[in-house]
């Protein structure tokens, strides 16, 4: 075994970690490849200090980057060996350590679920009516637990609370400019390598409030046409047991595993993350569940549309700067 990962695998493997979904596609990740250990870090650069002022969805965005870098190992003909945020206390933007080795076993499901990390998107048009299959919510909860997280669906009353509880996020944020305007930076317009284009909002809800969330802040994305959404969304609460980085990193690979697995049975998602941003209604989403726990992400599923996901950078620019 070479000590050093071929520079076309790392390429590999990057392009696929960098694929995952992130907060306003900030896209906070930085890698380090040294020998066959590629070292996870947060990009401190590209914080969002008003709507995620305390890193939780930069952690859960590591950790699906993290999950992707998993799948793509096993397509390259390797296992890997992972700690998550392993020293919170001596290195707190490290939060992945993922050992690369060459392995004759190879993990089928990863491998398969490979194969779906460019097809998946944030769909944010109208769903149908069609609700999500019992088998394919089974499925989509099979692959939460596997991560070490839970997906729990909300029955109407459940959803009609959470829809409350954006209503009143849109109630909060009146006032608060400071949130305006760190969305305005990262969403909408023409957006070539990261951030949200106006292109991939999808249409302003004919209701309110409505069952997807409207990023648009610039006025012409405003003016966008309109669309009714479904009356009757599939919604789960994604939770953990714990809190800790660690416990959000491990959460960002549930979600990831929960959204290739529905990409693959031709479902799509989008969020609701909304509440999640406020302690006290962070607090009663777990409630909703009727679980202990912390929940996530609140996500919106319904049957997936044809479109491209969001640009991403350069996988150079996630890596150290080579010196002259």
């Amino acid at each position: 075994m070479s000590e050093q990962l071929p520079r076309e695998h790392i390429d590999i493997l990057l392009a696929a970690a960098v694929a995952a979904p992130s907060m306003h596609n900030t896209q906070p990740w930085r890698f380090d490849v040294q020998g066959h250990v590629i070292d996870v870090y947060l990009d401190g650069s590209r914080t969002l200090p008003a709507e995620d002022p305390t890193g939780r969805a930069m952690r859960i965005a590591a950790g699906a980057a993290t999950f992707n870098l998993r799948c793509a190992a096993e397509t390259l003909g390797y296992g890997t060996w992972f700690g998550l945020a392993p020293y919170p206390r001596e290195e707190p933007d490290l939060l992945a350590r993922v050992a690369v080795e060459p392995t004759g076993t190879r993990d089928e499901e990863l491998a398969d679920l490979a194969e779906q990390i460019p097809r998946r998107h944030t769909d944010r048009n109208p769903s149908d009516a069609t609700p999500i299959a019992e088998d394919v919510r089974v499925a989509l909860m099979q692959a939460a637990y596997a991560e070490g997280a839970e997906l729990i669906w909300l029955g109407e009353p459940e959803i009609r609370a959470v829809l409350d509880m954006v209503l009143d996020t849109d109630l909060r944020e009146i006032g608060d400019w400071h949130r305006r305007a760190e969305r305005a930076h990262w969403v909408g317009g023409y957006r070539p390598a990261e951030g949200v284009p106006s292109s991939a909002l999808g249409p302003r809800p004919a209701g309110y409030p409505a069952t997807v969330r409207d990023l648009g802040t610039r006025p012409i994305d405003r003016l966008r046409k309109e669309s009714a959404f479904e009356a009757h969304p599939d919604i789960a609460v994604l939770c953990t047991d714990n809190d800790e980085p660690a416990d959000q990193v491990a959460a960002g690979a549930a979600l990831e595993r929960v959204l290739l697995t529905a990409t693959r049975a031709g479902v799509s998602a989008s969020f609701l993350n909304q509440p999640l941003e406020y302690d006290d209604l962070r607090t009663r989403v777990q409630r909703l569940t009727q679980r202990p726990g912390h929940a996530d992400m609140i996500i919106r599923f319904g049957h997936s549309h044809p479109g491209t996901g969001t640009a991403r950078r350069p996988v150079t620019d996630f890596l150290p700067k080579q010196e002259d």
